[in-house]
């Protein structure tokens, strides 16, 4: 069930999470309001670390023949899975693009009171919109789904530096994501990561092999030193993780 609550002429972002009264919420059948345009996050995918500076925006751009109301618009982001409820809402700032047509854009920002969901919830959240027309028209529902995911960070060290051509290289690293229960970076385990390689004068990576993670997040293997270039761990990402390159290690093969 959602749990919304409207605080009219509350500026910013309000966080509820667990068990909060519900506001019963209209839902937009029959209603002249035109949402043409949602935006979370400039259409990225929402990454959270373990850090509450994180930041991200959501705009809605909506029209009907009367305007738009600014007074009594409301935007959320929200996900419940289980026990586990966390949203991310607040009356947005809306400005007139014609007689018709107004945009309305929130900006959220974590501070000390504003914290980070569980990691249950990384995935895809509900995005609410809810706005009135002038002549007294309404839209409130859910209109589109967008992720929420752990950052995940990735290091990588190819040694030794230099090598014999012909000789061996190993390249290590590692795969960690954040923890938003414990706010700490902890290894992912299992996880397939390719390892790719640049010569030295190009600009293009070219996957060598994919390995996959240990129960720690740890990552190795070795290579045939061949020609000087630089060495990187490239994870693709999950529904619940970002994607993350490592910055290449550049070997120098004599």
């Amino acid at each position: 069930m959602r749990t919304t609550l409207v605080r009219a002429g509350v500026a910013g972002a309000l966080l509820f999470s667990g068990s909060v009264l519900a506001v019963p919420v209209a839902h937009a059948a029959e209603t002249d309001v035109v949402i043409e345009k949602v935006s979370v996050n400039g259409g990225k995918n929402i990454v959270f670390g373990i850090s509450r500076t994180e930041s991200f925006t959501i705009s809605v751009t909506a029209s009907d023949d009367s305007g738009i109301r600014h007074s009594g618009a409301f935007l959320e982001i929200d996900r419940e899975k289980g026990d586990d409820y966390w949203s991310y809402h607040g009356v947005p700032t809306c400005t007139a693009v014609s007689s018709t047509t107004s945009t309305c854009k929130l900006t959220v920002t974590l501070e000390r009171d504003i914290d980070l969901p569980r990691n249950t919830l990384a995935g895809p959240w509900d995005v609410y919109v809810q706005l009135q027309s002038k002549d007294g028209d309404y839209y409130g529902d859910d209109y589109k789904e967008h992720p929420v995911q752990r950052r995940a960070k990735l290091s990588v060290n190819a040694s030794p530096e230099p090598v014999a051509k012909g000789r061996t290289i190993t390249v290590t690293g590692k795969l960690t994501r954040a923890n938003w229960d414990r706010y700490v970076y902890a290894g992912y385990t299992n996880q397939s990561v390719r390892l790719q390689f640049r010569p030295k004068g190009s600009d293009t990576y070219t996957t060598v092999k994919t390995v996959r993670s240990s129960s720690t997040g740890q990552l190795r293997t070795t290579v045939t030193a061949a020609r000087d270039g630089y060495w990187r761990w490239n994870f693709g990402g999950t529904a619940t993780t970002s994607a993350v390159k490592a910055t290449g290690d550049f070997v120098d093969v004599v």
